[in-house]
């Protein structure tokens, strides 16, 4: 496949992974509704987060070994129709339960769909230009942080929340399209097994080296899943003061996931991860001294989310390098440490929510960005790196 061919597969699963993190991210900005129609507590609604994650956690893995001799296309294909079934079950949900349940079938499907997104792309790049490559892929991700979590939250706050989720489904048809147009058949990626699943997670180092990402991503989540309800407590904010914020949270998201890539590419893995830990531990406590004037958070946001998302492309290229011949399955654990950390990051916010109140969320972020640092530390000692 030429270069143009390869840029076209890669945009169109950055497109479909838009997709993906629309449906998974889009509650975060739909508490307050779904609290109010479904009577439960935000905590309760939030939950429903943690639900996902831990269902993408234990099933991205799983499902991606099992469906390593299928073509990758297909596997694409299975992955995404799930995950559109999964959101519309959410649209239609009645209660608490089938909440929780359809979350864990939209998990599925996007447990299956991104990690082999990655390994497409990786497999389609040059070494030197890998970290690139990758991005380019996640960018999808974070996109939905700019358009598509905004976009849901106007839409839930304007037509009820049950129109966002619907939403979701219907913009997977177009890509379900795209990727059995777009993607070819035949591509040279090791096979994934679940053979090869057990032999990796034998490997202590390699493990430990992916769970930074839970580490990281567990310390933003601490505050980024109620992110809604701070500002609207402590800064006053409504339906279009927290779909602009999410808007500023996502460009940053954006820009960090671009700037990323190319820190990693010019400075090496490690070292930008470093430094992503520390400016994380120094940014994220100002979130404890809200409010402050509106453009000042609007600031705030901005930096902390570039910083925040910008470790997706170096931690990846890290992880394969470990283990080449693995990398599908190093993906896919990779994928399921994020909503690992997602799960533990909510789950801690809403203790320290509980315990020490709203303002408390941004220090837990510092806390938990110096553990991720001493994370690396250790994963690097261990591995005799």
């Amino acid at each position: 496949m030429g270069e143009r061919g390869s840029r076209a597969v890669i945009w169109t699963l950055s497109a479909s992974n838009f997709v993906i993190g629309m449906g998974a991210f889009v509650l975060i900005g739909l508490v307050t509704p779904m609290s109010d129609d479904l009577s439960l507590s935000a905590g309760r609604v939030g939950a429903a987060m943690t639900t996902y994650a831990l269902a993408y956690a234990i099933l991205s893995p799983l499902m991606v070994s099992a469906t390593g001799a299928l073509g990758r296309r297909r596997v694409l294909t299975i992955a995404m129709s799930i995950f559109a079934i999964g959101n519309l079950g959410t649209a239609l949900a009645p209660s608490e339960l089938m909440l929780h349940l359809s979350r864990v079938v939209a998990a599925a499907g996007a447990g299956m769909f991104t990690p082999v997104t990655s390994s497409v792309a990786s497999a389609l790049a040059p070494p030197e230009a890998r970290g690139r490559a990758l991005a380019a892929v996640v960018i999808g991700l974070t996109v939905a942080q700019v358009l598509g979590v905004p976009a849901g939250s106007f839409i839930g706050y304007t037509f009820g929340w049950r129109v966002g989720f619907a939403m979701v489904s219907a913009l997977a048809l177009p890509c379900l399209w795209l990727i059995w147009t777009r993607v070819p058949k035949g591509l040279d990626i090791p096979p994934a097994s679940l053979r090869v699943l057990a032999s990796t997670l034998m490997t202590g180092p390699v493990v430990l080296a992916i769970l930074f990402t839970s580490t990281f991503l567990g310390a933003i989540y601490v505050l980024y899943t109620y992110l809604a309800p701070l500002l609207e407590q402590t800064m006053g904010f409504g339906r279009n003061g927290v779909t602009a914020a999410l808007v500023v949270f996502g460009i940053g998201a954006v820009a960090g996931n671009i700037m990323g890539g190319r820190m990693s590419d010019a400075l090496g893995p490690v070292r930008t991860l470093v430094i992503l830990c520390v400016a994380q531990a120094i940014i994220a406590p100002a979130f404890s001294f809200l409010p402050v004037p509106g453009l000042w958070i609007f600031g705030l946001l901005g930096l902390w989310s570039l910083f925040g998302w910008s470790f997706m492309a170096g931690q990846q290229v890290r992880i394969i390098g470990l283990l080449p011949t693995a990398a599908p399955v190093i993906l896919s654990l990779n994928a399921a440490a994020i909503y690992v950390g997602a799960a533990t990051g909510s789950a801690i916010g809403a203790a320290v929510l509980h315990r020490f109140g709203i303002d408390a969320l941004g220090i837990g972020v510092g806390i938990g960005a110096l553990v991720a640092l001493l994370h690396i530390g250790m994963s690097r000692w261990i591995s005799g790196r």
